[in-house]
């Protein structure tokens, strides 16, 4: 149960941090001419960030309730949103000014390879880097998930189907199986009279 519960909040701090990474501002430069930083987010350099992000906290939700095949399927798809992420920031890391070309653009209407040479400084900032940290803790808990997934203790009687969840190994009905026999409609003492 321990496993199941770190996995799962992994996976949503994954989702929530690379989502925070994502509003900061990853790149700041100065245009020749002014003194003025212009700081540009995660968000405005690739847009795609937030749903990925998004979708891994909405993948460990999914996890809470998915069976041991599901859960799988689930962890193959955190690996490939983790690597997405890391995909999507390593462009940036390579190359900050390549990324900004069109904020660059919309601040001086110049367009192509001429726009970075009007930049006369940049910083990249370490919020890039988080997300990367972000997208790879996510995708080595989303492998830990495909391979330890299917030991984890299902969901409970809850959300079974059927009338075997609510006996015991002896035959006998229980606490709970009488409370959920009531919600079902079911006189659990109709059968003591």
């Amino acid at each position: 149960m321990r496993a199941k519960l770190l996995s799962l909040g992994g996976i949503a701090v994954a989702g929530g941090v690379g989502l925070m990474a994502g509003a900061q501002p990853w790149v700041s430069f100065m245009l020749d001419g002014t003194h003025e930083l212009v700081p540009v987010t995660g968000h405005e350099v690739n847009p795609a960030l937030s749903p990925v992000a998004i979708a891994l906290v909405a993948a460990a939700l999914a996890l809470t309730i998915a069976g041991p095949v599901f859960r799988r399927v689930l962890g193959g798809l955190v690996v490939l949103l983790g690597a997405g992420l890391v995909a999507l920031t390593a462009g940036v890391i390579a190359n900050p000014l390549a990324a900004v070309t069109g904020k660059i653009t919309e601040l001086t209407g110049i367009t192509g390879g001429a726009a970075t040479n009007a930049v006369v400084w940049s910083q990249l900032s370490t919020w890039a880097w988080v997300s990367v940290f972000a997208g790879v803790a996510a995708a080595v808990i989303g492998l830990l998930v495909v391979v330890f997934g299917g030991r984890w203790v299902t969901g409970g009687r809850k959300y079974d189907t059927g009338g075997a969840a609510s006996k015991r190994a002896d035959g006998g009905t229980d606490r709970i199986s009488d409370w959920d026999a009531l919600s079902d409609g079911d006189d659990p003492t109709a059968e003591i009279r």
